[in-house]
């Protein structure tokens, strides 16, 4: 059975023992509508050549979330968008594309080590991204990723924009990648989505600090969404329109130092998806508490209950911050 294979299984019958598990084959309901600056990498295969499209299923890329960055674009289209922490406590973004690819998406950053194990759910993704700390390189090469950079991109998947300063400036066009992105690439995420479950509790408006940045997501009822804000200031679209998400997931995890450094000396964070912790999730205007759980990279991250049952998310974007336990 090809890996592809093995993920779609996953993500469609899992069996937990013990008392934090299923004993039965739970069905899965896909989701079909969801949702410091490194110098640019140049070819790597060896041979000359630059690979000029991507495999797998979905489209992840890097984006930066810096005041100077914002409003990005692109990024409404997201639909899973994943918050980290990085150099000198500060955030990025990693987006993924699954249902739809929007014209354009950026600024796009650097990758970080974080990204690598956190995309293996993904069954080979391609991961745009400006470039990575040169130790780095080779992790991602070895890495079941789809590395598409400038160095190895078309010519016309990157641009410089004028409306921002370098290096918040880079843009891609992801049709200029090739890649076709299919919405069963999210079926290996773990996620579960279906009616809002009983429990929980009321809380229309949550804060998530790091270090350096901090996420608010407010409840709009009359438009079933959450508003957010970051670094005390409403995300928008460059056309004005408010960032949302149907599904917030606050995920409790390690975080601690990597072997990489930026360019300032900043010791660059390793965010440990792989394991088992606690996490709070937000949907439809109420709070639950629940327990995540991901043996291997390979495996999706299951949400369930305190009792061991499925939680399942609202269907639309899904935005999992991840801060530390």
């Amino acid at each position: 059975m090809t890996r592809q294979a093995q993920g779609r299984v996953r993500g469609l019958v899992r069996v937990r023992a013990g008392v934090r598990g299923w004993r039965a084959a739970t069905a899965v309901t896909v989701l079909a509508a969801l949702a410091a600056g490194c110098t640019l990498e140049t070819d790597r295969d060896g041979d000359g050549k630059r690979s000029g499209s991507g495999d797998g299923r979905v489209l992840a890329v890097k984006i930066d979330n810096v005041g100077p960055a914002r409003p990005q674009t692109g990024l409404d289209a997201a639909d899973v968008v994943y918050a980290e922490q990085v150099e000198a406590g500060l955030s990025r973004l990693l987006a993924v594309y699954a249902t739809k690819l929007p014209p354009v998406v950026g600024p796009v950053r650097s990758a970080r080590e974080t990204d690598l194990d956190l995309l293996r759910q993904f069954d080979r993704p391609a991961l745009a991204f400006s470039g990575a700390q040169s130790k780095l390189l080779p992790l991602i090469d070895r890495a079941p990723v789809r590395p598409l950079p400038p160095g190895r991109a078309p010519g016309s998947a990157y641009y410089r924009g004028d409306d921002k300063p370098a290096p918040h400036n880079l843009y891609l066009r992801p049709a200029a990648l090739g890649v076709r992105p299919q919405a069963s690439g999210l079926d290996s995420t773990g996620f579960t989505f279906g009616p809002r479950p009983a429990g929980g509790k009321p809380e229309t408006r949550r804060t998530v600090r790091f270090p350096s940045a901090r996420f608010a997501f407010t409840w709009v009822e009359y438009e079933g969404r959450w508003h957010i804000a970051m670094d005390g200031t409403p995300a928008r679209t460059p056309a004005g329109k408010a960032l949302t998400a149907a599904t917030v997931v606050v995920q409790r995890v390690d975080i601690r130092d990597s072997r990489f450094h930026d360019r300032s000396g900043n010791t660059s964070p390793l965010t440990r998806t792989v394991g088992e912790g606690t996490a709070q999730v937000l949907r439809d205007g109420r709070s639950y508490e629940a327990r995540w759980e991901r043996g291997a990279a390979d495996d999706g991250t299951e949400f369930t209950t305190p009792g061991g049952k499925p939680l399942p998310f609202a269907k639309g974007p899904v935005w999992v911050v991840f801060t530390k336990a």
